[in-house]
């Protein structure tokens, strides 16, 4: 049985490496809201209640332009689209209870992801995987928070602040390439990737990120299917 000074202390060390990206994005997040006009507590309501990471971003420049409710709920189920493939893979049936598996839909993230399915964490339990979630909703709502109560002191046009969720997605997936071991890297999945996220660019730029993971499923897929079929 695993205590609750134990179980922290997990959760922290489970999601540590994560957070270190979580935290600076939400304060480049925070410092937005700040620069936008909003009350500071804007941040921590957005950033707690919606959680959506780079929907966030979007969801901001909608709300100051008083976007259509249309609008905002098309563009919501686009930008976060992926989160269908990442529920895939999630491991949400070892989480018990109707409220555990509530709150593992809602905080299914990114970071979570990228740590909740890989191959170290395949003896993790429910309750693991949730406080693995709740340290990072932690992480991006504190960061948020904190961001935006420090928005007064950093100064407007701040060059890159768009660019944290770019940076972040970039780290996590050379984290989820260099994970395995040398010999077991998948390195035709990771040039396929980025053939498909090209291609979606070209053809399909206004919906680059919904073209480039139905392509990429696609794409695993029929090599899986060929794979079955030389065996």
């Amino acid at each position: 049985m695993v205590t609750l000074r134990q179980g922290l202390r997990q959760g922290l060390e489970d999601s540590g490496p994560v957070g270190l990206g979580a935290v600076p994005m939400g304060m480049a997040f925070g410092v937005l809201v700040a620069h936008s006009g909003l009350a500071w507590w804007w941040a921590s309501v957005f950033s707690g209640l919606i959680y959506a990471g780079s929907l966030e971003f979007l969801f901001l420049g909608l709300v100051l332009a008083s976007a259509p409710l249309g609008t905002i709920a098309v563009t919501a189920f686009l930008v976060n689209f992926r989160h269908v493939f990442y529920a895939l893979s999630f491991p949400l049936h070892r989480v018990r209870g109707r409220l555990g598996k509530l709150y593992g839909t809602f905080a299914l993230s990114d970071e979570a992801y990228a740590v909740a399915a890989g191959t170290q964490a395949a003896s993790f339990g429910g309750r693991r995987i949730l406080r693995l979630q709740a340290f990072v909703h932690l992480y991006w709502a504190g960061g948020a928070t904190a961001g935006a109560l420090l928005g007064t002191v950093v100064p407007a046009r701040v060059a890159g602040l768009d660019f944290a969720v770019t940076a972040l997605f970039t780290v996590l997936a050379l984290d989820a390439f260099r994970a395995p071991e040398p010999g077991r890297r998948d390195v035709a999945g990771a040039v396929l990737a980025g053939a498909c996220a090209l291609a979606a660019r070209l053809v399909l730029p206004g919906q680059m990120l919904l073209a480039a993971f139905a392509l990429f499923t696609a794409a695993l897929l029929a090599r899986r299917a060929l794979g079955r079929a030389r065996h």
